[in-house]
């Protein structure tokens, strides 16, 4: 049983008055991990933290004396690059080069757990307090060894690892210092390659060349201005004392860690940000894009311009030949109506004409004998050429004139046809009928 801790001011209570309270149950609570089972086996052994760290150091020696692998054969080289190392204070351990103390200075971050574990080994192996002791190194050897024990349970674990490669700083490029020379290429690669760990989208677009397509630059850059960092600072927190008895000091703690945490993430994001922006300005890839898309301008005005010239003297041209057919147009037209003025006046004397060649039929031919009708065959001769169509006027009066003798019988065949198609009746053609 436990008491909880009294509500502070600014909790509140909702509290609902119809609601039941289920039946009390007992459950056992049990702790488990690893963690615990060290604070477990230290507790039941009565060992104090330096006397349970060596005894994990001669199992680990003794694994490594066991195993097959030969700390002599491994396929990199470690070394302890920093003797300063060697007497580091155990208890600010944080502040250390835990992979200076492993001997992974090069590889830092490129380390597989492989490579940890065998460099584990080779560092117990070196400096264990036994080994150093027989070697006539002093005690003051000891912190180190206890050093090299944090760093691998941190980055042999997957979270804690992370979080001290979000805050190793060794393993950080520089960007080429501002106004000096240098290739950008060369001096930029290591930079964006360095930055690149903490991006949870993987692979990073590399840096490229000279050569590289501008879609692909665009691209670079493009994932660089929205770059997704899993980058944070826990392994910076100040540690939050594990005492139950004073929650609100804990809570305080925590609160002053994650204020840190997010002042610092901020800093980081600002700082990318610039060093994009300074890498952007400097590229001499963007700086031949941009005079290339200025050519390309300039030459596409020159052919707006261009075309705006040759749209307008097309368009003169285009209404001068408007004009001058237009004129011509009139011109034909005009001489077209004076023609069918013609063709009119002379198809109405020709017409005129083929009457009286028709009318005249019985006159010129001296009435076909029968001068005494000659006023009825006047008449009907009227009536017939009255009721021609032109076609059938100009096929009579063409016959006539072709063939005068026989005016009679052209006209009775003519007369003949007018009373068969109901022209004219038989009565008004007697002669000719």
């Amino acid at each position: 049983m436990f008491t909880l801790p009294a509500l502070t001011s600014d909790v509140g209570v909702n509290v609902n008055t119809s609601a039941k309270l289920t039946g009390t149950s007992r459950r056992p609570l049990e702790p488990v991990g690893k963690f615990f089972l060290q604070h477990a086996t230290r507790t039941l052994r009565n060992h104090t933290w330096s006397e349970f760290e060596k005894i994990q150091a001669e199992e680990n020696v003794k694994n490594v004396e066991e195993s097959n692998v030969d700390p002599d054969e491994l396929l990199f080289d470690i070394e302890l690059a920093d003797e300063t190392l060697l007497h580091h204070d155990a208890r600010d351990w944080k502040t250390a080069d835990l992979y200076a103390a492993m001997g992974l200075s090069k590889l830092r971050y490129n380390a597989t757990e492989n490579q940890i574990i065998k460099a584990h080994r080779k560092q117990v192996v070196k400096y264990h307090p036994d080994k150093q002791s027989a070697a006539g190194v002093g005690l003051e050897q000891d912190a180190f060894f206890k050093i090299i024990q944090k760093a691998f349970e941190t980055l042999t674990d997957k979270t804690k690892r992370m979080q001290y490669d979000s805050c190793d700083f060794v393993a950080d490029v520089e960007p080429p210092k501002k106004g000096s020379e240098y290739d950008f290429f060369e001096a930029w690669g290591p930079v964006f390659e360095s930055e690149a760990r903490f991006s949870k989208k993987t692979p990073a677009p590399q840096l490229g060349d000279m050569e590289t397509e501008k879609k692909d630059v665009e691209s670079f850059y493009s994932f660089w201005h929205r770059f997704d960092s899993w980058r944070t600072f826990e392994f910076l927190d100040e540690d939050v004392p594990d005492d139950s008895s004073n929650r609100d000091h804990k809570r305080y703690i925590e609160r002053k860690n994650k204020a840190a945490r997010d002042k610092k993430k901020t800093a980081d994001n600002s700082r990318l940000v610039k060093l994009v922006e300074r890498a952007m300005n400097e590229d001499p890839r963007i700086k031949m894009f941009k005079e290339e898309e200025k050519k390309e301008k300039e030459r596409k005005k020159w052919e707006r311009e261009a075309g705006a010239r040759a749209e307008a003297e097309a368009k003169a041209k285009a209404e001068a030949e408007a004009k001058a057919k237009a004129e011509t147009e009139a011109a034909a037209a005009a001489s077209a109506k004076a023609d069918k003025k013609k063709s009119k006046e002379a198809a109405k004397a020709a017409k005129k004409k083929n009457k009286r060649a028709v009318r005249n039929a019985g006159k010129d031919n001296d009435y076909f004998g029968d001068a005494d009708q000659a006023a009825t065959i006047d008449e009907q001769l009227g009536l017939i050429v009255d009721s021609f169509d032109d076609e059938q006027l100009v096929d009579v009066a063409a016959k006539i004139k072709a063939n005068a003798s026989e005016s009679k019988a052209i006209l009775q065949e003519s007369a003949k046809a007018m009373i068969d198609s109901g022209k004219l009746p038989a009565s008004l053609l007697s002669y000719f009928a």
